[in-house]
């Protein structure tokens, strides 16, 4: 077991990894432990020719697929440009979403407005996007001021949209836990890019990352079903009460 990555499933052709949050997914400084992918290089060796088939944002937790030559990597493009990928994320949002279930459908583009150039959102001229959710647990931390309301969701997302599922949550009027840059706040995202992230601003934020996890995706491979699943990090599963939370 490689210390520096928890692979969730490894074979001739593919590497599958849980990315912790806080980690980028491509190299943004020097550090050769800096980034998933300089991880997965030093796992496989020098000569390994890898290739991230999804990306995750910085601190967006969870499954990673990994194509470790070439081949794979065509085969497996050809599968993730015809969206025959069905993925399952956790997220912890502010209040209580009031339906069970329910579909976000709201195009999304540029935030001109913005100071943050990556900065997207709700947009009538945007592309189209959807995203499907369930309700898992609604619950309160009693530490929190007034009891603050939270629900876990299980999101099904339609689209692949760029930041889709916490433009659409913000949008929805239920922000996810500790986003810096959709959590009504975008000077948080500012000051930790810039290193200035006061203690006041980590505890408005509450969580040391934005709580969403990447926990299942499944697809077709070579005339078989796979489904490869990985569990939140503790600081996850400890905010929703210390409980385990499973996909099964």
């Amino acid at each position: 077991m490689d210390a520096r990555l928890n692979i969730i499933h490894e074979d001739a052709d593919l590497l599958v990894v849980n990315k912790p949050a806080d980690l980028v997914c491509h190299p943004t400084k020097g550090d050769v432990y800096s980034s998933l992918i300089s991880r997965v290089r030093l796992h496989l060796g020098p000569d390994a020719k890898a290739h991230l088939v999804n990306r995750l944002d910085r601190e967006t937790s969870g499954v990673t697929v990994v194509a470790k030559n070439a081949a794979a990597a065509r085969e497996l493009g050809k599968i993730w440009e015809s969206r025959a990928v069905e993925k399952q994320y956790l997220a912890i949002v502010h209040g209580h979403v009031c339906e069970e279930r329910g579909v976000i459908d709201a195009p999304l583009g540029k935030d001109a407005a913005s100071k943050v150039v990556i900065k997207d959102c709700v947009r009538a001229d945007g592309a189209a996007a959807q995203t499907e959710f369930f309700v898992k647990r609604r619950f309160h931390r009693a530490e929190l001021e007034l009891r603050a309301p939270f629900t876990l969701l299980r999101i099904v997302p339609r689209t692949g949209r760029k930041h889709q599922i916490r433009i659409h949550l913000a949008h929805a009027g239920h922000p996810i836990v500790g986003d810096k840059l959709y959590g009504g706040d975008e000077d948080l995202y500012l000051a930790l890019v810039e290193s200035r992230l006061t203690e006041e601003q980590r505890a408005r934020l509450i969580l040391p990352h934005h709580a969403l996890h990447a926990g299942e995706v499944s697809f077709e491979w070579r005339g078989r079903r796979v489904v490869f699943r990985c569990e939140p990090e503790p600081w996850f599963t400890g905010f929703v009460a210390g409980e385990l939370i499973r996909f099964a």
